[in-house]
């Protein structure tokens, strides 16, 4: 593309866009019209440069007449109670429901992953002896040691409020950093794993397993599948880098960044649920099956919520993007 001689061609309509614009208030019906039909044009050559001859300055001032009329097209749209629940109820479970082939295989290995290394730690006494010294294990290990008092170790409230916090960060980082081609979120994996790894092998190796699971799994279940799902996300983005399908790059990143920041938004709350679990249930004086069955009962929930809501939302086209109204113009690309 000549953009000299697209400009000369077009500046004419953008100039009267922008005069039309400037107005809008007192347009008759035929220049209502040619307002729409003037922004759907300038909406297309936007598209048009910034795929082939991309020029920071006009991109910028086209960027913000298009943006203007889009305004004044379709009126100006404030968030609601509708939005909230369509949210809820149909973007957010199909975003999940959408990347599960990244999320559940994602699950299924870094579970292994844990075992494998709660097993290791738990069988090897030299392993545990590299963690820390005896008398640091046994304090850790033994009957109101460190592993157990952890979680009435603040007021429930706050403690639920530090965990959410520290939680829902680590989503968010796993989400973020699957732009650097997912690496950074397989070590934040890694060492979420190992945390969990150390905890199982040393608990195991005192024979107090059974203590250590009924202290993880009422909160555990809900919260690793959040940060799993947020680690599939966050790695589907890193791979749209390389292969964003028969979309542009850039379109594929806009779309996909898109949907994982509304991931991030739904996984907040899940995480929130999460968190009110192990600062409430985990250290109750329930009975160890009870805060378990809580435990199940949630993720079971999360699940349904996923592979039944998400999953009707995303057979009848929700994908967790933005409506078609409120992207960013761009024309078709061929497959």
């Amino acid at each position: 593309m000549d953009l000299d001689v697209f400009v000369s061609a077009h500046r004419a309509e953008w100039d009267r866009l922008d005069a039309l614009l400037r107005r809008q208030r007192r347009l008759n019906g035929a220049e209502v019209d040619e307002l729409v039909s003037l922004y759907q044009r300038t909406a297309t050559h936007l598209s048009l440069i910034q795929s082939a001859a991309p020029d920071p300055q006009l991109t910028g001032w086209l960027s913000q007449l298009v943006a203007r009329a889009r305004g004044a097209v379709t009126g100006t749209r404030r968030a609601s109670w509708r939005d909230v629940t369509h949210f809820l109820t149909h973007s957010f479970p199909a975003a999940v429901y959408r990347a599960r082939r990244w999320w559940v295989p994602t699950a299924l290995l870094s579970t292994a992953v844990a075992v494998l290394l709660g097993w290791w730690i738990g069988t090897h006494p030299e392993v545990q002896a590299a963690i820390a010294a005896p008398t640091e294990l046994r304090e850790l290990t033994r009957p109101g040691g460190q592993y157990e008092t952890y979680y009435s170790s603040h007021p429930a409230a706050s403690f639920a409020a530090q965990v959410w916090t520290n939680n829902a960060w680590a989503a968010a980082l796993c989400l973020v950093f699957g732009i650097f081609l997912g690496l950074p979120v397989i070590w934040i994996l890694f060492l979420n794993m190992l945390n969990l790894g150390v905890g199982f092998g040393l608990m195991h190796s005192a024979g107090r397993l059974d203590v250590f699971l009924g202290l993880v799994l009422p909160h555990g279940l809900l919260e690793l599948t959040a940060v799993f799902v947020a680690a599939g996300t966050g790695l589907r983005l890193g791979w749209t880098l390389v292969d964003p399908g028969p979309r542009t790059r850039r379109s594929a990143l806009a779309e996909e960044g898109r949907a994982a920041l509304a991931m991030a938004i739904g996984l907040a709350l899940v995480l929130f649920v999460a968190g009110a679990i192990e600062g409430f249930v985990t250290p109750s004086g329930l009975p160890t099956w009870a805060r378990i069955g809580i435990g199940v009962l949630a993720e079971l929930a999360f699940l349904a919520y996923v592979f039944v809501v998400g999953r009707r939302a995303a057979h009848e086209g929700e994908t967790g993007d933005l409506d078609a109204a409120e992207r960013s113009a761009t024309v078709p690309t061929a497959a």
